[in-house]
């Protein structure tokens, strides 16, 4: 569907998109811009000792590289720094990669009609909530305020958004209309995917997925399984990834619940997003579903955290203004 009017031009609400292949593959490895460099990560690490290598990829999240802890006054959900495994890969290589298939997302919404105008209503929402949020979010990462941040509204009826690496902000207008969003819930989501690229998760996965690769090719070497045992050894890999993608969620959740309450919008909205989100996903087909694991136990976890940023929401200057939902 087209829609017209001064303010939105025509804007093609329907438009078929393809996500950004690193967005594709977020939990599953780099995108292709990062091979060779995985490569090289992977020879160099080679000659690390075996349990160095799987000791650390098996080991909890508790590691501290770049980044900071969380910010230091009264509250917040208590996280600590973003993992060693960041390390790993050049952060200025992994934006450049982003901003690279971010421009190309953009053409391809234009060649469509499908990349809202500044004059969208939407749009205007989204930036100003995203004007609030990116302030509090640079606490958490201090290369964050040299990003060029960027937020766009693409005219797909797909329940999606997404951060990418360097603060390229992307929401689909179906998530925005079909479930009648609140500001406040709108915020819940781009704090969540502001906080996947303020921890740098990609750049995580990526070095975890490096130093994984390199430790399953040693290890098949020393005991001598040859390609069978990498194959056996892969699995086991797999499951390393699962669980710390899981990580990278509930860290994702705690993080960005933080950012947009100290931005000043309501931390309840969090769970009243996620009922929405379990109810739009109960028939399939959502593809925000398919990266972001819902359920009971995620719902109890920002209850379980609420209470720790409640004060700074309390204290957080509230939005001056409210926006119509989209519809």
């Amino acid at each position: 569907m087209r829609r017209s009017s001064p303010e939105t031009g025509s804007f093609n609400e329907q438009a078929e998109i393809a996500l950004p292949e690193s967005v594709q593959r977020r939990r599953q490895g780099c995108c292709d811009a990062q091979r060779s460099q995985r490569r090289r990560l992977s020879a160099a690490l080679a000659g690390a000792p075996v349990y160095a290598l799987l000791g650390g990829c098996a080991a909890p999240q508790v590691a501290k590289a770049q980044g900071q802890d969380q910010p230091q006054d009264a509250g917040g959900v208590g996280v600590g720094g973003n993992s060693a495994f960041t390390g790993l890969v050049p952060a200025e290589e992994v934006e450049a990669a982003a901003a690279q298939e971010f421009e190309k997302l953009k053409r391809d919404a234009a060649a469509q009609n499908a990349l809202a105008p500044a004059s969208h209503p939407q749009m205007q929402r989204l930036r100003y909530i995203a004007q609030r949020l990116i302030p509090q979010g640079t606490q958490w990462n201090p290369r964050a305020s040299q990003w060029r941040w960027e937020v766009i509204l693409v005219g797909s009826p797909e329940l999606n958004a997404f951060c990418m690496p360097g603060g390229k902000i992307c929401f689909f207008h179906g998530i925005l209309s079909k479930l009648r969003l609140s500001d406040a819930e709108v915020a819940t989501i781009m704090g969540h995917e502001m906080a996947h690229a303020l921890r740098e998760h990609s750049r995580e996965q990526m070095g975890k997925q490096a130093a994984t690769n390199a430790g399953i090719n040693l290890l098949s070497q020393v005991l001598g399984l040859g390609q069978a045992g990498n194959t056996l050894l892969g699995l086991g890999g797999q499951l390393l990834s699962l669980r710390f993608s899981r990580d990278d969620e509930r860290d994702a959740d705690l993080v960005g619940l933080e950012v947009s309450s100290r931005s000043g919008y309501a931390p309840q909205a969090a769970v009243q997003l996620w009922q929405k989100m379990i109810a739009a996903g109960s028939g399939g087909g959502v593809p925000f579903l398919s990266t972001h694991p819902s359920g009971p136990d995620r719902i109890r976890s920002l209850e379980g955290a609420i209470p720790k940023v409640q004060g700074l929401y309390n204290r957080a200057d509230k939005p001056a203004r409210q926006f119509p939902v989209a519809t």
